[in-house]
């Protein structure tokens, strides 16, 4: 059966844990349209990608 090897202290514990935290989402507004859109993701509404036509234009 496994068993630990020794005890991990909760300082050690606190420490590995440190990175597991979810952070917001973080936006951009996007240079053409002034939409708000994630960092590395397609413009939705405009389907523009990086100044590329990727998608078609959504309509509202």
């Amino acid at each position: 059966m496994a068993v630990p090897k020794s005890k991990i202290t909760r300082s050690k514990r606190g420490m590995r844990r440190a990175h597991d935290s979810i952070s917001a989402e973080t936006f951009v507004e996007d240079k053409q349209s002034g939409n708000l859109r994630r960092n590395h993701h397609i413009d939705l509404k405009s389907g523009t990608y990086n100044g590329r036509q990727v998608l078609s234009p959504q309509e509202d």
